[in-house]
């Protein structure tokens, strides 16, 4: 029988049962994962008319996508104090209700502005399940296996990433598009008795308090910068008063929830975290690498759909190496980080992903398929080797019992990250696609014209209605949109190169010791 160590800080019940709980741990993590990995691979069809789809413009589709990251990145802070303070397991357990809640109101939305909304509902339970997980996680293992745990919570999510366009494929291969969120709710409901029956409860003995006023600042500051940068896409005119005034308020607000938490006794970020550089630039490469993939993820679902005439299923399964790649690398990255340290691992990833962005700016309607695959593949190698030595980087960074905190961070910048590349890659993708196709839209009907040329997607519906006339788009549409693709691909390098930089410079070269004060705290019973 496998017990503690005699200086362990678990109790030994709950040592024995660690990689159990994991494993609970890891399907909470999954159906947070899934949901938007799944949802990459239905866009397409959303963005069909109805009855097949709802209809959604580009700019909907990305709010779809963003409404969720953003109520999720803006409470991950909240739901973190709310964890240390309540309970992480009462805080894993009300968020997946009100995820499951949000899945199954999704899966009948009659309209985007409702897809919208739900998906938002679905972000403020996700907010509570991610870092109350990796929290758990730090109070079930032992120090010492904690880069272990890590790797292998990590590796869950390049399996949530390879089973969610599978299924995704799958259901709307056979049923209707709203198939691809109701597949949450029996996950959900299975998540919930294996943690009633297996996860303790722990939470902070010196709980921070909550700060409300820091909560909203930080939404509506990412929620306006967002909602701009959207928008200048959407009209192709980042000069536009509309377009300068919501990025400018956005950055305002933002501007002063920094101020505001840096003067507060209370803050929903401590911000003297950041004054540590090698925190800091773990934290950085989080959210870059998210900047970049989340975007290369929404343009190569409509290369591989609308140029490539895959299916969804097709679509799911060009995607199995990008999480095949994670599956594999992830838990064992520490060893590559246990023989060359932390910033040459992470350096190394980071250039990965980058070489891998300028690829796909090769890509043509006619390219070998196996060469998307190849890049799928290392695109998924660098990703593994940055996330699981920037996690332990960070989660290590902080007391045990600040785990939510350290997780809400992480997860915050992944989120925030990722909401931004959406945001930026899609607004550069749909800006070059409107300037390769306005030139050919003169057989269109001036009153749909400037919604013909917003996405490729749009471009081919008013096609479809124009008959034998709309047929002559098709071709000058493909064009458009692989000009597009080969652009915001190079974007998406470029800021994967300014991540390789900032890791480079600050990320230590081996894997950094124990710190005085950083010793393992008690595990609090929850009712203690």
């Amino acid at each position: 029988m496998t017990t503690a160590a005699p200086d362990s800080r678990v109790p030994e019940a709950v040592h024995r049962r660690r990689w159990a709980i994991l494993g609970v741990l890891m399907l909470s993590l999954l159906i947070v994962v899934l949901d938007n990995s799944i949802l990459n691979v239905a866009i397409k069809t959303i963005s069909t008319p109805a009855p097949t789809g709802l209809g959604a413009t580009q700019s909907e589709l990305e709010w779809a996508i963003n409404a969720y990251t953003l109520v999720f990145a803006g409470l991950l802070f909240t739901a973190g104090l709310l964890g240390d303070r309540l309970g992480r397991k009462k805080v894993l357990l009300g968020g997946l209700v009100v995820f499951g809640a949000g899945s199954a109101l999704a899966a009948f939305s009659g309209s985007p502005d409702q897809l919208i909304a739900f998906r938002a509902l679905m972000g403020l339970g996700a907010a509570f399940v991610m870092p109350a997980t990796l929290a758990v996680l730090m109070n079930v293992f032992e120090r010492e296996e904690q880069p272990k745990a890590i790797g292998i919570w990590a590796g869950g999510v390049g399996l949530a990433i390879a089973i969610g366009p599978i299924t995704g494929g799958v259901l709307l291969d056979h049923f209707w598009w709203g198939s691809v969120f109701l597949i949450n709710v029996p996950i959900v409901v299975l998540a919930l008795g294996l943690m009633l029956w297996l996860v303790p409860d722990s939470r902070d003995p010196n709980p921070g308090r909550i700060d409300p006023i820091g909560v909203v600042l930080s939404v509506i500051g990412l929620v306006l910068l967002v909602y701009g940068i959207i928008k200048g896409g959407q009209l192709a005119d980042f000069t536009d008063a509309t377009v300068l005034t919501t990025i400018g308020a956005g950055l305002a607000v933002l501007v002063a929830f920094v101020v505001f938490e840096k003067r507060s006794d209370h803050p929903s970020i401590d911000v003297t975290y950041f004054k540590n550089k090698v925190f800091s630039a773990a934290i950085g490469a989080i959210g870059l690498v998210f900047f970049a993939l989340m975007g290369v993820t929404f343009f190569s679902v409509f290369y591989t759909q609308s140029v490539r005439g895959y299916s969804p299923l097709q679509t799911g399964l060009l995607m199995l190496p990008l999480a095949a790649a994670q599956l594999i690398f992830a838990p064992r990255a520490r060893l590559v980080v246990d023989r060359f340290g932390n910033r040459a691992t992470t350096t190394g990833g980071m250039l990965l992903i980058a070489a891998m962005l300028c690829a796909f700016a090769a890509l043509e309607a006619d390219t070998p398929i196996w060469l998307l695959e190849v890049i799928f593949f290392l695109m998924g190698t660098g990703m593994a080797h940055i996330m699981t030595p920037t996690s332990v980087v960070i989660m290590q960074a902080l007391p045990r019992e600040k785990a939510g905190s350290a997780s809400a961070l992480s997860n915050t910048f992944r989120q925030v990250g990722g909401a931004l590349g959406i945001a930026v890659l899609g607004s550069v993708l749909s800006t070059a696609y409107r300037s390769g196709i306005e030139s050919h839209l003169g057989a269109v009907p001036p009153g749909v014209r400037h919604t013909a040329g917003e996405s490729i997607e749009a471009t081919l519906g008013v096609a479809a209605k124009l008959g034998p006339r709309g047929d002559a788009l098709v071709g000058p549409a493909n064009d458009a949109f692989l000009h597009a693709m080969h652009v915001t691909a190079l974007w998406g390098a470029g800021v994967a190169l300014v991540g390789a930089l900032v890791v480079a410079l600050y990320l230590p070269g081996r894997p950094a010791e124990r710190q005085p004060g950083q010793e393992e705290q008690e595990l609090v019973p929850a009712g203690e």
